[in-house]
């Protein structure tokens, strides 16, 4: 009588394969996992299915050719796009972590992780927050591209130009994109400045009153905010170059920031090329679909004294 005999060595799966060994092994626990995650918890379950959504969707939508690779032959579903383990080796990631990721199971997935995949899956800055929130319940610290940002939908300047209050969009690094004729009024020769940030530091000084106290050490710290957020922007750094160079501006910059990040709600003095002195109140905000890019709308009013002791707040009734 024969014996059997068993092979020293069992063939192991392709690397890339859609469904491979170690998939198969971890698969039921990969589903308890994630029963136990969502289980009594309708929120996590829904955050749970939005990103399984979100990724399958954008996975599918990827050409494995693209990045040299093929779809996997052999018996089984096989789904349009990348695979799960071909998304692990190409954001070069253990065998199962994408898994992990779309199925919802991956407690607080690392940020590094988040921003392969969706670089990868080219996923818009919209999706990129979205991505984000679902995974870690919470926003990305940094936009997903560097030159988000930096444009606006059109429809911008049509929107300022219906505002009735000075108005401009500047992008990320204060390049101005868009303004109302009102915001253009405001300088002397009715040509508003190709970068506020530059006017609000330099050439904006004898129209800023009081400028040394009231403007320059709260618009510094809005430029180390954005330069921590885009410490690459080209344009930001030749801001803050030219700001050391300053021995005022270094002086002020060098002293430590006060953590202010933005305007918004603000009063402070200015001269009006046309109004004369007066004051303005600041509203700010940004464009959801360019990240770092800015709305301020300016209500002027006229004479020494400010409008609002303190500017007073808005609450949903």
């Amino acid at each position: 009588m024969k014996r059997c005999c068993k092979p020293k060595h069992a063939p192991s799966p392709h690397p890339l394969s859609s469904v491979g060994f170690s998939h198969q092994k971890h698969a039921h626990k990969n589903r308890l996992d994630a029963t136990s995650v969502t289980r009594g918890n309708p929120y996590m379950h829904t955050r749970k299915k939005a990103l399984q959504a979100l990724l399958q969707e954008r996975r599918a939508l990827i050409d494995p050719t693209t990045h040299g690779l093929t779809r996997p032959t052999g018996s089984g579903r096989r789904a349009p796009g990348l695979s799960q383990q071909q998304v692990d080796f190409l954001t070069n990631r253990a065998i199962g972590t994408y898994h992990r990721l779309e199925s919802g199971i991956y407690k607080h997935p690392p940020s590094d992780l988040l921003q392969a995949v969706a670089q990868l899956l080219s996923l818009t800055e919209q999706e990129w927050v979205a991505l984000y929130r679902y995974a870690r319940a919470e926003d990305p610290p940094a936009p997903l591209y560097p030159q988000s940002g930096h444009q606006v939908p059109g429809v911008w300047q049509t929107a300022v130009d219906g505002i009735t209050h000075m108005a401009y969009v500047t992008d990320a690094s204060w390049g101005l994109l868009a303004c109302n004729a009102q915001f253009a009024e405001l300088f002397p020769d009715r040509k508003a400045p190709d970068n506020t940030m530059r006017w609000m530091l330099w050439d904006g000084r004898e129209h800023l009153n009081d400028w040394a106290t009231a403007w320059a050490p709260f618009v510094l710290p809005q430029l180390q905010a954005a330069l921590a957020a885009r410490p690459d922007d080209p344009i930001l750094q030749a801001i803050e170059r030219d700001v050391h160079a300053d021995p005022e501006l270094h002086a002020l910059y060098t002293q430590g920031s006060t953590g202010y990040i933005h305007p918004d709600g603000d009063e402070r003095p200015i001269r009006h090329a046309v109004l004369g002195d007066g004051w303005v109140t600041m509203c700010a905000a940004q464009p959801m679909a360019a990240p770092g890019a800015r709305l301020v709308i300016l209500v002027f009013h006229a004479g020494p004294e400010r409008a609002h002791a303190r500017t007073p707040m808005l609450r949903a009734r």
